[in-house]
């Protein structure tokens, strides 16, 4: 396997910047995906099997299971995170190891449907919040401890809709291996 065919398994939409411009239409297409990814998520691996689930969607990556059970324990530290923004004045966010986090048991072993369920709740409520936002809490901000980075709410919008869009390639990607079809 070439290192382009390892990135593009890697990234597959892409990796992720923030935009430079941000409009209301760009905010309510991302909260759009925020909300419909439970959704179709569930509809993509709702047929798929323990070998399916146990299956790398890439050489030396995660499994399906993993990638699930990451999705609920990235998308709530992404929750807790918009809450900081909101209540706290540019708040250091704590960072998680989340390649540890994927190694935990509950992740490697746990069955997908337990983050489901938490998905879709979690989505739901979020959403809720994220559609009520004024353009003033859109601006605040929130400081990441690795980088350094200030980010807005509208910035982290756009960042986990990508997040969302990533995963599911990964796994949409290796749905459609012919092995699979």
């Amino acid at each position: 396997m070439t290192k382009t065919d390892l990135e593009s398994l890697k990234y597959p939409i892409g990796k992720f910047t923030v935009p430079a411009t941000i409009t209301s239409h760009d905010i309510t297409k991302w909260i759009r995906v925020i909300e419909r990814f439970p959704y179709k998520l569930e509809n993509l691996v709702e047929d798929f099997d323990d070998l399916q689930l146990d299956t790398p969607y890439r050489p030396d990556g995660w499994t399906v299971r993993q990638v699930i059970h990451h999705l609920a324990d990235s998308h709530m530290n992404s929750y807790i995170r918009f809450k900081w923004a909101l209540t706290e004045e540019k708040p250091l966010i704590k960072a998680y190891f989340e390649d540890r986090w994927a190694d935990l048991s509950d992740a490697k072993e746990g069955d997908i449907e337990m983050s489901m369920v938490l998905l879709d709740a979690l989505h739901a409520r979020w959403v809720f919040m994220l559609k009520n936002l004024t353009t003033e809490e859109l601006k605040r901000t929130l400081i990441h401890p690795v980088t350094g980075d200030e980010l807005s709410l509208e910035d982290l919008i756009a960042m986990y809709a990508w997040h969302c869009e990533h995963h599911f390639a990964h796994i949409n990607n290796l749905a459609k291996r012919e092995e699979w079809v």
